[in-house]
């Protein structure tokens, strides 16, 4: 075989392979829903809300005798913090990036939903909780909470969102977060909890 079909067949092959390759992963694939399959973040999901990226590092039960929850609970007026029979504390950490050239606003609305279709939405604290999740401007090329923050350096590595939910939702997992874009109320996308 002359060398120019040769170089002709390794110039179709070259072709071939960066076409193959260019179609395994598309960096610029919208995610709109996620398994969370982790503690600390661990394989979290990184869910596209709009121009926002919201990732889901943790969510659990919460236990207000114990000293690390209880700092998570502290700006909760007296009926706030008051449960219910049945109820219990959920928390959900999460972080939000700006990876664009404009300030941008994260969401304030993520509801929880189980299975039976009891939908929970979150509650905020006073402003001395220095973990909670408040939504708000972010700046370009910047996430919430901030670098060098209690919430961003702090055990769940992000804001809180706290909820009150039935004890009997725990049984009808898996629970859901959705997060709603705030600039198109038609958008969201979803994670699935660990609980």
């Amino acid at each position: 075989m002359s060398s120019l079909p040769r170089k002709l067949l390794s110039g179709v092959a070259v072709v071939a392979a960066a076409v193959a390759l260019g179609a395994c992963g598309d960096s610029h694939t919208k995610v709109t829903t996620g398994t969370y399959a982790g503690e600390s973040g661990a394989n979290a999901p990184y869910l596209d809300v709009g121009p926002l990226v919201y990732e889901v590092q943790l969510s659990r039960e919460l236990n207000p005798t114990n000293e690390e929850d209880a700092a998570y609970l502290q700006g909760l007026g007296a009926a706030e913090s008051k449960l219910e029979p049945g109820q219990e504390w959920f928390m959900v950490s999460v972080q939000v990036y700006n990876n664009g050239d404009q300030a941008r606003r994260a969401t304030e609305t993520m509801t929880i939903s189980d299975t039976q279709g009891n939908t929970y939405a979150p509650i905020v604290p006073g402003s001395v909780n220095a973990y909670a999740y408040r939504g708000g401007i972010v700046a370009p090329k910047s996430q919430l909470p901030p670098p060098d923050t209690t919430a961003n350096s702090g055990p769940t590595q992000g804001s809180l969102l706290l909820y009150k939910i039935k004890v009997q939702s725990l049984d009808n997992r898996p629970l859901e977060l959705k997060i709603t874009n705030p600039e198109d109320l038609a958008e969201s996308a979803s994670a699935e909890l660990d609980v």
